[in-house]
């Protein structure tokens, strides 16, 4: 009998029909899974359970411990306010001026950053200070919320992730999206709402374009965090309040009209914090005496709002319960508008000097009482909530250029659920009327388009191994009369102490007066801030950061140690594509040579 059901299993398992059958399946199933989703099952649960955690501390820390404490007492002793915000914005200066590399990048901006020019890859050596100069920011009035602490911390937690977590078969490109992940975890985690997460992370590098591939990803760790952290805290809504059940057909009109006056505003208040940010970033005072002005203008703003009105409102902290407020009560038009005045020049002296956090709460706050104000003065309508949920829905798409986001937000965290179609129209009036003014300056305006033709392909199959460089001690003169008379490159990569630095084009002698050749060294010319990618990384993501808008001409090639491998250019990639049908191993140079062109030796 044993030796029968031998032979009929061998006759089965081989039967032509068998085996076509099992083919087809094996077909199918790898067209299901050609996108390799499948890792995002255990990796995406990992940043939004590590998001959640750290999350949840700081949420508590800040909310329950510290402003809980600090808010009663500033509104009962006001000459507190000054003191307490000049000594936390001092603290603050201090530890990022020289705890951080970059005093100046933090928050969103510096996830923004990463993901557009440094392949999602975050330095986290400072993250532990970062949190920190965040807490003592908001922790002791600053205009600002904990969005911008979270969703760094989600960002970073996924960028380190990645080197952790890269024998479970991530690639290169994993990392931007880790990063995408980290980041839609801590927004949905600290406004307990998984779906503004979700959209926020993804709108969040454009302007008018998603980060689309994050999508999968973000879901599965944005519902995670949310999940840790209603486990500890709860899973009440943020700003909930009993709202309108419904609108009217006269509210939608009203509604457009109120959104195209907030995009005005915003256009006004975006121009006017980009250009006081430019200004402190390239001031050369020290970053601490930049943070003490800041901590100072804030608090003369709370001062003197608390000093004309009595009341619960204070136009400076992470104002949680002032939205709540701002929501339930008909407040006087006066009130509201003065209150949007200094609120939103306090969120300038805070973020525009320096503060470690961002400003989505503080838009979300004056687009409410903007709102509310509305109501009462120019519709005359009882219903004041659902202007000031329209208000917070058309600041947020003004200002971060995140129309989806505003709506999903104000449904999610408000519970007005009703309250959509008006904030959609509120809010796409408002984008549009804003144009492209943002309070970001690294949002790009959208993705650049890949070339089919660079599918399965990589950097170390086209660069460049053959690498003509110039030693940063050069002289400005030695570099002219060797290289840029006898080379037709535009750029150069610079070396120091046998270490790559930067690169050095033709085109910034300019700036160097000719007379001045013989005492300026390449050095002090050369862009330290060159993009480095490995030689793994695709090539559809390394044409995408040459041809950003601002982008470098080159990328330098390095390996894990930060030793130069070689370069790519955009003439490099486009030759690939010619030369897509020829055999990789036709095209690729498997040993790197670097030629010195001012007489030294070069690096080893």
């Amino acid at each position: 009998m044993g030796i029968f059901a031998n032979v009929l299993d061998s006759k089965f398992l081989k039967h032509p029909l068998l085996r076509k059958y099992t083919a087809l399946v094996n077909e199918d199933l790898t067209a299901t899974y050609s996108r390799d989703i499948q890792k995002w099952l255990l990796v995406a649960p990992i940043i939004g359970i590590s998001a959640g955690l750290i999350i949840t501390g700081i949420a508590v820390l800040v909310l329950d411990v510290i402003w809980r404490a600090l808010l009663p007492y500033y509104l009962s002793h006001h000459w507190a306010i000054v003191v307490g915000l000049v000594a936390g914005f001092f603290v603050t200066g201090l530890i990022m001026q020289f705890r951080t590399p970059d005093p100046d990048e933090h928050s969103t901006e510096e996830i923004v950053r990463s993901y557009h020019e440094h392949q999602g890859d975050i330095d986290i050596g400072p993250f532990w200070w970062k949190l920190l100069a965040a807490v003592t920011t908001v922790g002791s009035g600053g205009s600002a919320a904990l969005e911008g602490p979270s969703i760094y911390s989600g960002g970073a937690i996924g960028s380190w992730l990645w080197t952790k977590l890269r024998r479970f078969g991530l690639e290169a490109r994993d990392r931007r999206i880790m990063l995408i992940s980290g980041a839609a975890a801590g927004m949905s985690a600290v406004f307990r709402a998984p779906l503004t997460g979700i959209v926020f992370a993804l709108e969040m590098p454009y302007k008018d374009d998603l980060a689309h591939e994050a999508l999968l990803p973000s879901l599965i760790a944005s519902v995670v965090a949310y999940a840790t952290l209603v486990s500890i805290v709860g899973a009440q809504p943020l700003f909930g309040f009993a709202g309108s059940t419904s609108f009217r057909t006269v509210d939608v009109a009203w509604s457009a009209l109120l959104g195209a006056g907030i995009g005005l505003i915003a256009i006004v208040f975006d121009i006017t914090f980009r250009r006081v940010r430019v200004f402190f970033v390239t001031s050369r005072i020290p970053h601490w005496l930049k943070l003490t002005i800041g901590g100072l203008g804030t608090a003369l703003c709370g001062l003197a709002f608390v000093t004309i009105y009595d009341g619960p409102l204070i136009p400076i902290g992470p104002n949680y319960e002032a939205v709540r407020y701002v929501l339930k009560h008909p407040l006087p038009t006066e009130v509201l508008l003065v209150f949007v005045v200094l609120k939103l020049l306090a969120t300038i002296f805070t973020l525009g000097t320096g503060g470690v956090s961002a400003m989505f709460v503080p838009l979300l706050l004056v687009g409410g009482a903007i709102g509310n104000a509305y109501a009462q003065s120019v519709v005359h309508s009882p219903t004041h909530d659902l202007y000031a949920a329209v208000g917070m829905a058309a600041f947020i798409a003004a200002g971060y250029k995140t129309p989806l986001t505003a709506v999903v937000f104000v449904a999610e965290t408000t519970g007005g659920h009703s309250y959509i179609i008006p904030s959609l129209i509120g809010a796409a009036v408002a984008y549009a009327i804003s144009g492209e003014a943002s309070v970001s300056g690294d949002q790009h305006l959208h993705e650049t388009a890949k070339l089919a033709d660079l599918s399965g392909m990589y950097v170390r199959d086209v660069m460049q191994h053959q690498v003509i460089f110039v030693k940063s001690t050069s002289k400005i003169r030695q570099f002219v009369e060797s290289v840029a008379v006898h080379h037709r490159h535009t750029i150069f990569p610079v070396y120091e102490d046998d270490r790559v630095i930067g690169t050095i084009a033709v085109s910034d002698l300019s700036q160097v007066e000719p007379t001045e050749w013989d005492k300026v060294t390449v050095g002090e010319y050369a862009d330290r801030n060159a993009i480095r990618i490995s030689d793994d990384t695709d090539l559809s993501e390394a044409l995408r950061l040459l041809v950003r808008e601002g982008g470098p001409q080159m990328l330098l090639v390095t390996d894990d140690s930060g030793a130069l491998n070689g370069v790519v250019t955009k003439t490099d990639i486009l030759r690939a594509v010619r030369m897509s049908d020829q055999p990789l191993n036709a095209r690729r140079v498997t040993r790197p040579i670097t030629i010195a062109v001012d007489g030294s030796d070069p690096p080893p």
